[in-house]
C-alpha cells in the first residue's frame, strides 16, 4: 500500500472490510433515502456525534466531520465514506460500557442503516457543510432540521408526512404548555388513530431548550393567529 497517512490508510482498510461485508448482504438490492437517513442520524446518532450538515455537535464519540476529512482530501468519494459507516454500525467494536470508545450495536438495522450510511457518506467530512436554509424564521429551521415535516402534515412549512398527525388539525387552540408536552413527552396524550411510541422520545437531548421554544411558537403561529395568543399566555 502507498505511504498514505495513517488516517487515510485506516480509512481504506475498512473500506475494504465495509466492501466485503456489503458483497456478502446484498448490497445494492435497495434504494437508500439519505433524507430519511438524516432524520435517523439526528434520532439515533447525533446524541454521540457531531456532524455539521446534521447540524449535531455532540462529542461523546468521533466527530464524523474531522473523521473523514483527510478520506475527503484524499479523493475518496461518499460511497466509500457509505461503506465504512455500514461496517462500523453493523460490527462495532465490543462494548466495554465505554461509548466514548465503543459503539452500542444495532443502532440501526436494514433499510435504516441504507439510509443513514447514505446520507453521511454525502455529507461527512465535506467542507463548509450546514443544514439547509429554510424560510420561516428560527422555528421554521428547527421543524426542518429535526426532519418534523417527514412525519407531520404542516401547510407552512410544505410538509406532508403521513406517519404523525395533520399538525394543522390537531393543533389550533392548543396552548404553547400543550404543544411543548406533546415534543418532549409524545406518550403522554397520544392522537387519536395513533400508536404509542411512533413520535421519538429524546427530542429534550438532541434539540436545545431555547430551539424547542422556537418551534413551539412557529407551530401556534403557523397553525391558528387564535392558538398563538393563547400559547403566548401559558
Amino acid at each position: 500500500m502507498p505511504n498514505l497517512p495513517n488516517p487515510i490508510r485506516l480509512l481504506l482498510a475498512l473500506a475494504a472490510i465495509a466492501g466485503t461485508v456489503l458483497a456478502v448482504s446484498g448490497c445494492g438490492t435497495t434504494t437508500a433515502d439519505p433524507e430519511h437517513g438524516r432524520v435517523l442520524f439526528r434520532e439515533k446518532c447525533g446524541v454521540c456525534h457531531t456532524l455539521a450538515q446534521a447540524g449535531t455537535t455532540a462529542q461523546v464519540g468521533p466527530n464524523l466531520d474531522d473523521a473523514f476529512a483527510a478520506a475527503r482530501s484524499a479523493g475518496e468519494g461518499g460511497s466509500t465514506v457509505e461503506g465504512i459507516v455500514k461496517a462500523q454500525v453493523e460490527f462495532p467494536r465490543p462494548s466495554n460500557s465505554d461509548p466514548a470508545v465503543s459503539m452500542p450495536a444495532d443502532v440501526v438495522t436494514g433499510q435504516d442503516l441504507e439510509d443513514v450510511a447514505a446520507y453521511v457518506g454525502e455529507w461527512a467530512g465535506v467542507p463548509g457543510a450546514a443544514p439547509p436554509k429554510v424560510p420561516g424564521g428560527p422555528g421554521a429551521q428547527v421543524f426542518a432540521n429535526n426532519g418534523c415535516g417527514t412525519c407531520h402534515t404542516l401547510a407552512a412549512a410544505q410538509a406532508g408526512g403521513t406517519t404523525g398527525p395533520d399538525l394543522d388539525k390537531v393543533l389550533p387552540g392548543q396552548s404553547a404548555a400543550m404543544v411543548e408536552e406533546s415534543i418532549l413527552d409524545p406518550n403522554a396524550k397520544i392522537a387519536k388513530g395513533y400508536p404509542a411510541n411512533v413520535m421519538p422520545s429524546n427530542f429534550s437531548t438532541i434539540i436545545a431548550p431555547k430551539e424547542i421554544e422556537q418551534l413551539v411558537e412557529y407551530l401556534i403561529a403557523s397553525t391558528s393567529k387564535g392558538g398563538a395568543k393563547q400559547g403566548k399566555g401559558g
